[in-house]
Parts: C-alpha cells; structure tokens; sequence
C-alpha cells in the first residue's frame, strides 16, 4: 500500500450472520479530502467506520490508517464520531471537554470551549438534560476539538435541526487542517455536498463509485445529490 495516502483498503470484506455487509472494497484517500461515504441506511457505511476504528475485525482483506492498521497507534491519529450516544449522561459538558484534554494528546480545550460558546451551550449543564440534538453538537464539538489526521464522522447531522446544520457543516471545514482528511457517513446529502470533495457511492456493501464532485458535475452535468438519486433509482 501507498504511504502517501490516510487511508487505503483492499478487498475488505465483512459478514454478519453469512450476510456481507462489506464486499471486497477498494478505498484509497488521500490527506487534505473532505470525503462523503453515501449510501441508504444497511448499505454498508457504519460498519466500514467501525473496521477503521477498530471496533470489529474484518473478515478478509486488508486496511492500513497513515500506514498501520487499525490499534492504538492508529486510535492516535483518527478522531471518531459515531451514530450513537456514547457519552455518561452523568457528567456536565465541561467534565466532558477535561476528560477529552486528559485522554487526547491532540485535544484543543479552548476551540473546545469557543465553539460551545458559539452554540449558546453552557459548559454546567448535565449532558441527561440535554436534547438530542444539542448531545449531537456536544459529541461533534469534542470530536472536532482534536488536531487529528483523520475525522471519521457517522451521521454527525442526523438529529442536528436545520438551522444549526450550516453552523456545524462551517465546524467541519474551519477545524481540521489543510493536511488532515475528513470521512463523513450521510444520507443527507444535499445538506453536506456543499463541503464535500469527493464521494463514495456504497450500496449492499459494494462500491459503486469513487469520483471527486468536480467531475461528477462536469461530466453528468448534475450535483452529487441529483447523481446519487439517478444511479440508485436503478440498484436494486
């Protein structure tokens, strides 16, 4: 594999119960993509996410993150939101922040705290008293607040209200470096394509497509959201 890409993978295949839920993917990313992993909802994205983070081990193929596979060196570089609740309802928004400071290496306290700002999110209150979409907010702040390589971001609009997506999609781009690489799982495209370098069509666990949005443009004379509707109306 080519070290002068953040992510590679070859052949990568999972099963579920003698269903794939990956099957023999190709990825290769390279540093400084704002990358959109797009597909409906089983098509295989989470569990792509989850073999990246080390989460689950793949069953065949191979995975390499800045060179090495997914374990702690990995967990060092790779800043992971995922699609669910994880954090203790127990602890304030501002014991939250010091954990991440403790555990992160690469954790930005103040842009922590400047963003809860921005977003009228007071550090005291208890993450149970929170809604569902400001523990959103909460968990993308804390995963943005990393100076990390790589951002693997599972549905981080998902239960975010409309007016607050274009404020979170802005926390997106202006907090990560020229350097890093950013892989965001949605199916709300037409909300994120506006960020988006490339795309990943994935569907029942099988590419269907690598391609930046400047080419899908130019050359199907559509955006990404009109092509993604185009070419799944005829999947089956």
């Amino acid at each position: 594999m080519n070290n002068d890409y953040i992510l590679q993978c070859r052949d990568l295949s999972k099963s579920f119960g003698g269903r794939w839920a990956l099957a023999g993917i190709n990825i290769d990313i390279a540093p400084g993509r704002i990358v959109g992993l797009l597909g409906p909802n089983g098509s295989g994205k989470t569990t792509f996410i989850k073999i990246a983070n080390g989460l689950i081990v793949p069953n065949m193929g191979s995975i390499k993150i800045a060179g090495s596979e997914p374990g702690p060196l990995t967990k060092n570089i790779v800043s992971y939101l995922p699609d669910v609740d994880y954090l203790p309802n127990y602890m304030n928004v501002q014991q939250l922040v010091s954990m991440f400071d403790d555990f992160y290496k690469d954790f930005n306290k103040e842009k922590a705290f400047g963003m809860l700002k921005n977003l009228d999110i007071e550090p005291n209150l208890m993450l149970k008293t929170l809604s569902k979409g400001t523990k959103e907010k909460v968990q993308l702040i804390l995963a943005m607040s990393r100076e990390a390589r790589l951002y693997m971001l599972d549905e981080p609009i998902g239960g975010v209200d409309p007016a607050a997506r274009d404020y979170i999609l802005n926390t997106i781009i202006n907090n990560y470096s020229e350097n890093a690489s950013v892989i965001i799982s949605t199916h709300l495209i037409s909300d994120i394509e506006q960020i988006l370098d490339d795309v990943i069509f994935i569907r029942d666990g099988r590419i269907l497509l690598c391609q930046s949005v400047d080419d899908i443009r130019a050359k199907e004379g559509k955006s990404v959201d009109e092509y993604f509707r185009e070419v799944f109306s005829y999947v089956r």
